[in-house]
C-alpha cells in the first residue's frame, strides 16, 4: 500500500506513547488521523489535543463506522477480543502495526538513528534529536515521550536524520518481533541491556536474541554505538556484527585505551567526555544523575560519527532541557515539592532516587525524601524483581509502595510489597490504594520535604490530587 493511496488513518490505542507520536507524524505527512483509547490521560491526551487529533474515549465498533478509515493502525497493547480489533478483522479493513507503518512510509530516504536498550532510550533519543537540531540537520523524530526542547516527541523534519526510540517490546498481537526491527537503523545506539518485559520474554536470552536480529539489519556503512561496560550487550555483539562499532564506557572502569569514548562524572550535573583518552568536552548541564552522563556519551559518539562539530555538541548538551516525566517538578504546595518520574525498573528507580538524593544534599536541603511507587508495568506487578527491588531505594528517607493490581499479562504471584518494605527497612510501608496513600501523606508531610512519585502510568491522578490536598491543609 503506497502512502499516496491512504487518506484516513484510525489508530486503536492512540494514547500509548509510541502511537501518539505516530499519530502526529501521520498527520504532518498529510493523512487525516483519529483514534481511540481506553485510558486517556496526560501528557499524551494533552499532546494529542494540542495537535488537534480527535480521540474517542473507550472502544466501540461504531467509531470505525463514523471514521471510515482507509488504514487502521493497531497498538501493541491491543489483542483479540477488543471490540474495535474484532470489527477491523470482520470488515476486512487494511491494518498494520504502528512500527511497520513507520518503517514502510516514514523512513524511506532517511538516515534512521535508533536508540535501543532497557534504560535511557527516551532521554538519549531526545538528546540526539536536540544535538542534530542544533547542528541545523532538521531531524525527524519519533520518541515515546515529550522532549522539552521540542514540546513533543514527533516531527517529520526536513533533513536526512530521523531519530527513533527503539523499543524491544513486541510489535503487535499479529507480529511478535521487536518493534525496533522495523526501523532500518543506520546509526544504532545500544545503551544497556537487562531483563525486562517478563510478560513477553521468558528470560534475558530471549531479549538478546531480538537485539542480535537488530544488529543483522544495520548496514556496513552504518555504525553501532555500544556501551562497552554492559556484559549482556557484549554477548550480543559476539554472536555477530557486520557493522563498525564505536564503544563508550565509564572512565576509570578499565583500560582506558580499550574504549573510543569515556565519561567521567561526579553527580551527573557536570562531566567530562574523553575521546581516545584525551579530553573532548567539559559540560555543565541541567540534568541530574550519573545515568544521564552515559546517555550523553552515547549520543555524542553517534553525532560525532555523523559529522557534528564539537562546538555544536557543547552548545547542545548545555541547552538540553530533558524530557517530561523524567524528574519533572510538578508543583509545590505547603512547602512540599512534588516530582514525577517514569522509572519502573529497579535499575531506573535506583538511578533516579540517587540523583534526587544527590541534588538535595548538594543544595543543603534539610527536608526528607519521600519515594512513592505505583508498580504498574506488567513486569513490576509480578515477582521478577522481587529480590532486588528493595535495594533500589537507598537514599530515600521514606518509601511508600502501592499494592499492585492483577493483570491478564502477569503470570504467577503478584509483587509482595510487604516483603519489599521489610527489605527496605522500617521507613517503608505498603499502601492499598492511592486514596489511602494521599490520606497518609497529607498527615505526615512537612515543609521542606520532597516527594518523588514513580509510575509509568497515570498513578490515578496522584500528583494533581496531592497538590490540591496540600494547598487546602
Amino acid at each position: 500500500m503506497q502512502s499516496r493511496n491512504i487518506g484516513t488513518i484510525y489508530i486503536i490505542g492512540i494514547c500509548g506513547t509510541a502511537m501518539a507520536a505516530i499519530a502526529v507524524l501521520a498527520r504532518a505527512a498529510g493523512w487525516r488521523v483519529s483514534g481511540s483509547d481506553q485510558a486517556v490521560y496526560p501528557p499524551m491526551s494533552d499532546y494529542l489535543r494540542r495537535e488537534k487529533i480527535p480521540v474517542f474515549s473507550g472502544y466501540d465498533a461504531d467509531h470505525l463506522r463514523q471514521v471510515e478509515p482507509d488504514l487502521v493502525l493497531i497498538g501493541n497493547a491491543l489483542s483479540r477480543g477488543n471490540v474495535e480489533v474484532e470489527a477491523v478483522l470482520d470488515a476486512g479493513l487494511p491494518y498494520r502495526s504502528g512500527a511497520q507503518f513507520v518503517g514502510d512510509h516514514l523512513l524511506t530516504q532517511r538516515h534512521p538513528f535508533v536508540v535501543a536498550g532497557t534504560h535511557g532510550k527516551t532521554t538519549t533519543a531526545s538528546l540526539v534529536a536536540h544535538l542534530l537540531h542544533e547542528a541545523g540537520e532538521a531531524p525527524g523524530m519519533m520518541i515515546g515521550g515529550v522532549p522539552r526542547n521540542f514540546g513533543g516527541g514527533a516531527r517529520l523534519g526536513e533533513g536526512a536524520p530521523f531519530v527513533l526510540e527503539g523499543d524491544e517490546y513486541d510489535t503487535a498481537f499479529f507480529d511478535k518481533r521487536s518493534k525496533f526491527l522495523h526501523y532500518h537503523a543506520r546509526t544504532l545506539i545500544l545503551n544497556n541491556l537487562e531483563f525486562d518485559h517478563a510478560d513477553i520474554f521468558p528470560d534475558l536470552a530471549a531479549i538478546q536474541r531480538q537485539f542480535a536480529h537488530l544488529l543483522r539489519t544495520v548496514p556496513r556503512r552504518g555504525v553501532v554505538v555500544i556501551n562497552g561496560d554492559d556484559p549482556a550487550l557484549a554477548e550480543v555483539v559476539a554472536e555477530g556484527c557486520w557493522t563498525p562499532c564505536v564503544s563508550f564506557s565509564r572512565r576509570g572502569g578499565g583500560v582506558e585505551s580499550d574504549w573510543q569514548w569515556q565519561a567521567e562524572r561526579a553527580d551527573g550535573s557536570a562531566f567530562t567526555l574523553y575521546r581516545a583518552g584525551a579530553p573532548f568536552l567539559r559540560v555543565e548541564w541541567s540534568m541530574l544523575g550519573v545515568h544521564h552522563v552515559a546517555n550523553a556519551c552515547g549520543a555524542v559518539a553517534a553525532c560525532v560519527h555523523y559529522g557534528i562539530d564539537r562546538a555544536v555538541l557543547q552548545r547542545g548538551l548545555e541547552s538540553f532541557a530533558g524530557v517530561q516525566r523524567r524528574m519533572t517538578l510538578v508543583g509545590e504546595a505547603g512547602g512540599v515539592r512534588l516530582y514525577d518520574d517514569f522509572a519502573h525498573h529497579p535499575t531506573a528507580i535506583a538511578g533516579v532516587v540517587a540523583a534526587m538524593r544527590a541534588k538535595m544534599d548538594r543544595e543543603g536541603e534539610a527536608g526528607r525524601l519521600w519515594v512513592v511507587v505505583e508498580p504498574r508495568s506488567n513486569t513490576m506487578r509480578g515477582q521478577v524483581h522481587q529480590a532486588r527491588l528493595g535495594a533500589a531505594f537507598a537514599g530515600a528517607d521514606r518509601v511508600r509502595l502501592l499494592r499492585p493490581t492483577g493483570s491478564r499479562m502477569v503470570t504467577g504471584a503478584l509483587l509482595d510489597v510487604d516483603a519489599v518494605c521489610r527489605d527496605i527497612g522500617a521507613h517503608a510501608a505498603a499502601v492499598d490504594d492511592v486514596d489511602g496513600l494521599l490520606a497518609a501523606l497529607v498527615g505526615e508531610l512537612r515543609e521542606g520535604d520532597v516527594v518523588l512519585a514513580l509510575s509509568n502510568g497515570s498513578f490515578d491522578g496522584f500528583h494533581r490530587r496531592l497538590l490540591a490536598l496540600l494547598r487546602r491543609s
